[in-house]
């Protein structure tokens, strides 16, 4: 178990019809908090070939399953065509989701939040599972086991932080040193061109977000900053992009932090 930490791996999809496998890389402490446990979740939401993926990030904290604040995007890769890397970020004052440098989102601790931000230490996890009920299109697209087997291959796995072999770990000097220094490394401090690029992922592939389901929270929580418009357009359309599907995969599978850049600037 981790108190706090940068955990990041390269990963590479499996390919063909995948609808509701879900594969999921995230961290989690709920075999030792089972009512209040955290986790933060990135996962994969299963595919019909040609389809662009889909995934989503969310996160709880001291057991608050009841107030999931998941976000939901589409690729503007192949994932199932060649490794790219999936990074979370988890300090003690934000956590950030990245792919392939480019950071997708960021959360800030806030008084808002409360004991909703993780908090406790957890340990990493990599799972590929059978979510038929939810996962594709809310569950409209099964598993169908003749495309099994489905394989999920992960490799240059990056594990950074403060090892907990207790609970009580958390609150040591050493722990609080290691959390200064995640606060200090690259992957905390966003230029300005990742925050543009950030901001331009959000604004095209990001199509759901807790904030602004107003069937599960007619208030919005309390941490959300809304924007009107895009409010208007969810209520409308229940997206929040503009729904537009012409997604051109990129054929060189760069990693480069600059080639992500500019395929998410160029695209149509």
């Amino acid at each position: 178990m981790y108190n706090h930490g940068l955990f990041s791996a390269r990963i590479n999809l499996p390919s063909d019809y995948t609808a509701g496998i879900v594969v999921a890389f995230y961290t989690s402490n709920g075999d030792v908090f089972e009512k209040t446990h955290d986790e933060l979740d990135l996962e994969f939401l299963g595919n019909i070939k040609g389809k662009p993926w889909r995934f989503q990030t969310n996160f709880y904290g001291n057991g608050s399953t009841s107030r999931g604040r998941e976000e939901r995007y589409t690729l503007w890769f192949d994932p199932s065509k060649d490794y790219h890397r999936y990074t979370i970020l988890w300090t003690s004052s934000k956590i950030i989701f990245f792919i392939d440098e480019v950071p997708i989102r960021e959360i800030l601790q806030s008084l808002e939040m409360g004991g909703d931000f993780p908090s406790k230490p957890m340990a990493l996890y990599a799972t590929i599972w059978d979510a038929s009920t939810w996962a594709t299109n809310g569950g409209k697209y099964k598993v169908n086991y003749k495309y099994a087997p489905f394989v999920t291959t992960m490799s240059d796995l990056l594990l950074h932080g403060c090892v907990s072999n207790s609970i009580q770990d958390r609150l040591t000097y050493r722990c609080m040193q290691m959390d200064k220094q995640l606060e200090t490394i690259r992957y905390n401090n966003i230029t300005r061109k990742q925050k543009s690029a950030m901001k331009r992922f959000r604004e095209k592939y990001m199509y759901y977000s807790y904030c602004y389901d107003a069937l599960r929270y007619p208030i919005p929580p309390p941490e959300c900053v809304i924007d009107p418009l895009l409010r208007q357009r969810f209520k409308e359309t229940g997206r929040l992009d503009p729904g537009r599907r012409h997604h051109r995969h990129s054929k060189r599978g760069s990693h480069l932090f600059s080639s992500q850049i500019y395929e998410i600037q160029d695209e149509d």
